[in-house]
């Protein structure tokens, strides 16, 4: 009885021993049930990352992904070489980190892994973005990436994240894009100042110096009516001075530019109410003659919720700016929606009023062409070709040719004759006969006196040559001496050592 009561205990053991050994382990991150050897390459690979070494770990894993292709780790194989790369850092393994998360997105575009993927993808430019007066790519990268995490997967738990990475890169961007345009308002490059301020404002309306951008617009267009009204009017005329335009045109742009530096400068009240630049915005539009508007409650809230949510710079923080390589967000917005599509940006073509042209007329008048056709009669019959024997051509063929010709049309009062001077005397003349019967003169003397000229002619003739000559060379010299005096006198004697 006792050998069959132990006989039955040690049964009941190998059962419980067999059914303990056979039990499937679960793998957390697969979250599914395997016993399988890929399983054993996966924990290894794992516990290779938690300990930094990322060398065994990506050979590890690589070798899971070769061996194993069908394999359920393969989705967490190919993410994890991914962050061993981007948890090992540097230039060169945040570079192969970006190319191993494109290919992750590539084969498993619907797994919730894939924007975790595309997020790190965006990290990786914004951590190597640099200030705004550096080189610029990462940044663009950077938002580039956070848009297409943004609009390719709205429902992911990330997105708040990636909006305020994204205002904060916009903020870094938009400073670089003020600082070029504020550089061509003061080199007075007043086009491209107004096309780079117009596109900042256009792109970029979570800006924290948009007010101070747009009113450097409505100055820079301004700046443009004043330059209009000192060009010269044309007068109509054949002679117009060189870069002249008509009062049509010029009355056009200047009512075109005040009612944009009316917008830019309404703009700034209507938008950013609570900001500093509102005053002077009234103060320009009242200037302008132009109304001033009023905001809103909701833009005044909407407004100062931007402004309460940024952070200021302490004394520690802009002293250190000066040594830093990356740039400072703390003034990018917490609340708001950042662009996520580019407004078609300004061309400065349109800014710059056009100039004058080089012919009479100006702009407008009779833009058309016409085509006249003149009809000469039927052409004359084919003539034999010239021969150096050939008899003088007769003065009947000539009086005949001369007789057919249609009469010539009766001159125009207005139209303008040179002022033919009289024939000279001492001119040489081609000895060509009037008449081939008629004996040629004799050789014309050059000492020769003829008759009815007078020596005081040619003296007033030399005196009014010589004056003009004497004119002429005052002009050339004058015009040296215009630009003699804009150059650099050498010093003589004392004055190389006194520098005044």
């Amino acid at each position: 009885m006792s050998r069959r009561i132990a006989l039955i205990v040690l049964l009941a053991g190998l059962a419980i021993t067999v059914g303990c050994t056979n039990k499937k382990a679960t793998n957390p991150l697969a979250d599914v049930s395997s016993k399988q050897p890929d399983k054993v390459l996966f924990d290894r690979a794992m516990d290779a990352l938690k300990h930094t070494r990322y060398d065994l770990a990506r050979l590890t894993l690589q070798t899971l992904i070769n061996t194993y292709p069908d394999s359920e780790y393969i989705a967490r194989a190919k993410l994890a070489v991914a962050d061993s790369w981007y948890d090992e850092g540097g230039g060169t393994a945040l570079a192969q980190a970006e190319i191993e998360y494109k290919d992750f997105i590539t084969f498993f575009p619907n797994m919730p892994e894939a924007a975790e993927a595309q997020l790190k993808i965006a990290n990786i430019h914004y951590q190597e973005m640099e200030k705004p007066d550096r080189d610029y790519t990462h940044a663009m990268r950077a938002e580039e990436e956070y848009r297409q995490l943004i609009m390719q997967w709205p429902d992911s738990k990330l997105i708040p994240e990636a909006k305020q990475h994204l205002r904060e890169v916009q903020e870094v961007i938009g400073e670089r894009e003020f600082g070029v345009g504020r550089f061509y308002y003061l080199r007075e490059s007043y086009p491209a100042a107004i096309a780079r301020l117009q596109s900042l404002v256009d792109k970029y309306p979570l800006y924290s110096k948009a007010d101070e951008a747009l009113y450097l617009l409505g100055q820079s267009y301004e700046s443009e009516i004043t330059r209009i009204r000192l060009r010269v009017t044309c007068s109509g005329t054949l002679n117009n001075p060189p870069g002249c335009l008509p009062e049509n045109v010029k009355a056009y742009f200047i009512q075109e530019f005040t009612k944009h530096a009316a917008d830019a400068y309404s703009r700034i009240i209507t938008r950013y109410p609570v900001m500093e630049r509102a005053d002077s915005a009234k103060a320009r539009l009242e200037a302008l003659h132009q109304p001033v508007p009023k905001p809103t409650k909701a833009a005044v809230a909407e407004n100062k919720a931007e402004e309460d949510s940024r952070r200021e710079n302490t004394t520690l923080s802009k002293v250190m700016r000066a040594f830093a390589k990356h740039p400072n967000v703390a003034e990018a917005a917490k609340v708001g929606e950042p662009t996520l599509v580019d407004p078609t940006p300004m061309n400065p073509g349109v800014v710059a009023p056009p100039t004058a042209p080089k012919t009479s007329g100006g702009f407008g008048g009779d833009k058309t062409v016409s085509i006249e056709t003149v009809s000469g009669g039927a052409p004359a019959p084919n003539e034999n070709a010239p021969r150096s024997d050939a008899p003088p051509v007769a003065d009947a063929t000539v009086t005949a040719g001369t007789s057919a010709a249609p009469a010539a049309a009766p001159p125009d009062a207005n139209e303008l004759q040179p002022n033919a001077a009289p024939a000279d005397a001492n001119e040489l003349k081609p000895n060509v006969p009037a008449d081939a019967n008629q004996a040629l003169p004799p050789p014309q003397q050059v000492n020769e006196i003829q008759g009815g000229s007078h020596p005081a002619a040619s003296g007033t003739n030399a005196g009014t040559s010589t004056s003009s000559a004497s004119s002429t060379g005052d002009q050339d010299t004058a015009d040296d001496t215009t630009v003699a005096s804009s150059k650099h006198k050498k010093k003589k004697g004392i004055h190389k050592i006194v520098p005044f």
